[in-house]
């Protein structure tokens, strides 16, 4: 027999396992699946690393030194899957870490509702039935100059729904250079298609002019589309017909102008140093029909997808079935609410909604951050890692302003003894977990998305990736 044969024969069995003393004692607070499952974990984990031809000892694989991994994994697996994480890569808005932060001010309201029975869709000065959409949009319509507007789960929803209202059966023009995909195989064509209309490309790639638009409408021409491309640029020999241009179109011939403007600024970010990205105000006062953006993006509140334009065609959607399919909760309403009265004062939206705080933190406070950030590494690890406060760029996200690169000061770490691969990995495994990104072989932690309270937990983590390396 050889050794890992040996091992493997060796390894105790799940009942050994459970009824050792500190599991039984477990049982009396953890459900026994969960401890099951626990152990069962850690078994198959070292069974794998013995099959591997990793070297593990026999004290590595006795009962004594199970039975902690084990209480390990319990703490894992009864944990909820879905969990704060401290985002460090820089990366404003991200899609994968749950895009825009709320503030705290949101958290309180979100919570103060949906702890409690609302007037969700009871109208208290009638006392008869109400509807969810009024708690928004009077003030998405004084925020945009719209005359309606209307709510619903996400952003691609909302194009979906306006054009199931506006064209179904029927045909929807768009520049071929428009037709995008957003991220996570979400593409123009492919919702266009889905909402039951028939797609007309005008142009080419690079160019589309007025005649293209003229030329494609047809008696089965619903609307016109227009999409803003949020997550890329084209530069060099393009052409693409603006918004008044295609308004102008719309109007001699009748048909209604849609614009899908994605991640939907209410201010003019470059007055703060960012890149210039359309406002829904300036759809709007060009006359678009009917504007849709997301709410988890540059207006740094929860997912959703908001429709703003005018009344005849949001009246229209709210009849549409798809409305309720797609229509949002309490705690989604509430959030929005919230949010959207910060913007009634841009002045204090900056300060107060944290994703258009850490988009226009001054250089000062970020270096500030950074340097406080390293001594707080520094006085709990000491050499183990080399740790450098550098200068770099961090990234708006979501989709918005590709092009954009904010400077940023960062804080990096790096070894002689230890990969970057390993730093990432053990910051990455810390509770919470500490997301950074990797660059030039050092590991970089992005002070712009850190926020005050993550401070002291990134120090910890660095502490503990390094107690555990040794």
């Amino acid at each position: 027999m050889n050794q890992g044969n040996k091992k493997l024969r060796n390894l105790p069995a799940v009942e050994t396992v459970l009824n050792a003393p500190d599991i039984q004692q477990a049982l009396k607070e953890t459900p026994r699946w969960l401890i099951l499952d626990a152990i069962r974990s850690v078994l198959n984990r070292i069974r794998e690393k013995i099959l591997s031809g990793f070297p593990m000892s026999d004290e590595e694989t006795g009962l004594m030194m199970i039975i902690p991994l084990v209480m390990e994994s319990m703490k894992t697996l009864g944990r909820c899957r879905l969990r704060p994480v401290i985002n460090a890569t820089g990366v404003v808005i991200h899609t994968n870490l749950g895009r825009s932060v709320l503030s705290q001010e949101t958290m309180d309201h979100v919570a103060e509702v949906s702890s409690r029975y609302s007037n969700l869709e009871y109208d208290l000065e009638t006392g008869r039935r109400g509807s969810r959409e009024s708690h928004v949009e009077e003030i998405l319509c004084r925020l945009s100059g719209s005359e309606s507007a209307l709510v619903v789960n996400n952003n691609a929803g909302a194009v979906l729904l306006a054009l199931n209202t506006l064209a179904e059966d029927k045909e929807v023009i768009v520049s071929r250079g428009q037709l995008v995909e957003i991220g996570g195989s979400f593409r123009i064509p492919d919702v266009i298609r889905k909402s039951g209309c028939t797609l007309i490309e005008v142009g080419t790639t690079n160019k589309t002019h007025p005649r293209d638009y003229r030329n494609a409408v047809s008696p089965k021409t619903a609307c016109l589309l227009r999409v803003h491309l949020s997550n890329f640029e084209m530069k060099g020999f393009v052409l693409e017909v603006s918004r008044k241009e295609i308004k102008e179109i719309a109007l001699e011939f009748d048909l209604p102008l849609v614009e899908d403007l994605g991640s939907g600024s209410l201010i003019d970010l470059s007055e703060y140093g960012l890149k210039k990205e359309p406002t829904v105000q300036e759809s709007i006062d060009e006359g678009v029909d009917l504007v849709t953006f997301s709410g988890d993006k540059l207006l740094g509140g929860p997912q959703a997808g908001i429709l703003a334009g005018k009344k005849a065609i949001l009246d229209k959607i709210k009849k549409n079935p798809l409305t309720r399919a797609l229509r949002v909760d309490k705690m989604t309403l509430a959030a929005l609410e919230s949010t959207l009265r910060e913007w009634m004062d841009p002045g204090q939206a900056l300060k107060r909604i944290p994703a258009l705080r850490m988009m226009t933190l001054p250089a000062g406070e970020l270096k500030f951050r950074a340097e406080k950030l390293s001594a707080m590494i520094r006085s709990r690890i000491g050499d183990a890692l080399v740790i450098e406060v550098e200068q770099d760029v961090s990234e708006v996200g979501g989709g918005a302003s590709p092009e954009a690169a904010i400077p940023t000061w960062v804080v990096s770490l790096y070894s002689s003894k230890v990969s970057v691969n390993e730093i990432e990995e053990s910051f990455r495994f810390a509770d919470p977990p500490v997301i950074g990104r990797i660059r030039k072989n050092r590991f970089i932690l992005d002070v712009r998305t850190v926020q005050d309270h993550d401070l002291e937990e990134i120090a910890v983590a660095a502490e503990e990736a390094m107690g555990a390396k040794e």
